[in-house]
């Protein structure tokens, strides 16, 4: 009897497979959203400084009245109690009509609700290319910018360091492999940092590129000038980005690939008489797929949402340079908009990541029963 009851646990996990991975991708599910409640919430909270952007809203409402009241010619003429008396007013129907008349953390319990549903709802001071003060609107308007730079910079970097890293791991000791290992620490600067001096050198010095910006202002005539007018715009901020990881990528990479070279099955299948071509894809580059493929998504990811500080540098009119523009005009909805954006894309992210590790790699099993 002791016996069946030791061994019905895993006989009974391998005969509901299905169900095992019902239950652990639901558990993944559960544990990802309460940590983007988790985090939407707090930044509903930093974004309103502890309900402290309410008392500017208020200040902001009673100047505004007060203004508006002494430009009215019918207001002069009343006595000093009934234009007081109006001015409050005004002033509570302002407050109720944006939600000021409710404490904050009752307001914020709305907040997170309207995020995780995506209701976005308007913008406070930002407005899109086409006057709509829509959040959603605003965020759509600037996602192609910030796609069109950071993706081309991801999927070039990502691919060119990786096939630099697979070679460089070939020619160990090399004068190229000396030469990454000594640059590798100039990408601990940030992108930035190499964007200010790029621009000082080929825009100011030279003047060979543009400062910043997406496009010639005016905008050329025809598809092809517009694209090649966007391909000068890009070449300063793509190369900032490159100078930024390239090195470190590469070095990493390179260090990664040698390390499963070493492994005693690479030594045994060289010595078989493999192509040396069949042993990196197999023996080597399996086993670092799932790593491979963490560091794309997760690149891909920091596509969606750009950089705040380069977009700025650069005057690029994408999803970071929004950001920076909501948190100094003290824009609520855009900041939470812009976070909650790229909450669900990193929960998203992590989740399909954990379903390719058990295609990937056979070592990695799903659900806690998968012992046997």
């Amino acid at each position: 009897m002791a016996e069946a009851l030791a061994v019905s646990p895993p006989v009974a996990a391998r005969r509901h497979p299905t169900l095992r991975v019902v239950v652990y991708a639901v558990t993944r599910l559960a544990a990802l959203f309460a940590a983007v409640v988790v985090g939407v919430y707090l930044t509903i909270l930093v974004a309103n400084m502890g309900g402290y952007v309410d008392q500017i809203k208020r200040a902001e409402i009673r100047e505004q009245v007060a203004l508006a009241v002494s430009l009215d010619e019918s207001m002069r003429r009343l006595p000093a109690d009934v234009r007081q008396r109006i001015a409050e007013q005004m002033v509570r129907n302002e407050e109720r009509r944006l939600g000021l008349d409710r404490p904050f953390l009752a307001r914020s319990v709305t907040y997170l609700r309207d995020a995780l549903l995506l209701r976005l709802g308007f913008a406070e001071r930002m407005t899109s290319d086409t006057g709509s003060r829509l959040v959603r609107r605003i965020l759509l308007d600037r996602l192609p910018a910030t796609l069109l730079l950071f993706l081309s910079a991801q999927l070039l970097l990502f691919f060119s360091s990786l096939a630099f890293a697979l070679a460089l791991s070939r020619r160990y000791g090399s004068l190229a492999d000396r030469i990454v290992v000594a640059l590798a620490p100039t990408s601990a600067a940030p992108a930035w940092f190499y964007g200010i001096f790029l621009i000082l050198v080929f825009a100011a010095w030279l003047r060979w590129l543009p400062f910043g910006g997406m496009v010639d202002a005016p905008p050329p005539e025809g598809a092809l000038a517009y694209a090649a007018s966007v391909l000068r715009h890009m070449v300063l901020p793509l190369a900032a980005l490159a100078l930024s990881s390239i090195f470190l990528s590469v070095y990493a990479w390179r260090t990664f690939f040698l390390i499963f070279s070493s492994e005693d099955y690479v030594e045994l299948a060289r010595a078989k008489g493999l192509p040396g071509s069949l042993v990196e894809r197999r023996y080597v580059l399996r086993p670092t797929l799932p790593t491979i493929v963490t560091s794309f998504a997760l690149g891909l990811i920091g596509a969606w949402t750009g950089a705040i500080v380069l977009e700025t540098v650069f005057n690029w009119p994408g999803l970071g340079r929004a950001l920076y523009q909501a948190v100094g005009l003290y824009d609520t909805p855009v900041i939470v908009g812009t976070t909650i954006l790229y909450a669900y894309l990193l929960a998203i992210t992590v989740f399909a990541l954990d379903l390719v590790y058990a295609i990937l790699d056979p070592r990695v099993r799903v659900g806690v029963g998968a012992e046997g």
